[in-house]
């Protein structure tokens, strides 16, 4: 059988199949200090949030249900908020001071690497 044959169906479209093999793996940890008011009226953020000395925190990790474990980790870790959490998509979004959120995210890091075993990309920062 030709590959043809094997990936369109009998009406001649092209048939595709695609599969989510998640890793575990965090691909974006970054933090955003200082970020200008309106991000955080975008993104639906505690509007009683300090601008002038705060910070958002943005994680995105795979397995999407792991980022319930590493909002917890956040939390316990630093004095930071849990801005949004979402276990199907697998992002974290934290906010508080910069040194907070950057204590928050290294500790997370920290325990996915080390604890769950998770592949993690270094933490940027603008």
């Amino acid at each position: 059988m030709k590959l043809d044959d094997m990936l369109n169906d009998k009406s001649g479209k092209l048939r595709i199949v695609q599969e989510l093999v998640p890793g575990k793996q965090i691909t974006i940890a970054h933090v955003i200090a200082n970020p200008d008011k309106v991000l955080y009226q975008k993104l639906g953020l505690n509007p009683a949030i300090d601008y002038s000395k705060s910070a958002i925190g943005i994680v995105t990790v795979s397995p999407a249900e792991t980022a319930i474990i590493l909002g917890d980790i956040s939390i316990k870790a630093a004095g930071i908020e849990l801005g949004f959490v979402d276990r199907f998509s697998g992002t974290l979004i934290v906010t508080g001071t910069v040194s907070e959120v950057e204590a928050a995210l290294s500790a997370l890091m920290d325990y996915a690497e080390n604890i769950l075993g998770f592949t993690c990309c270094k933490i940027t920062k603008t």
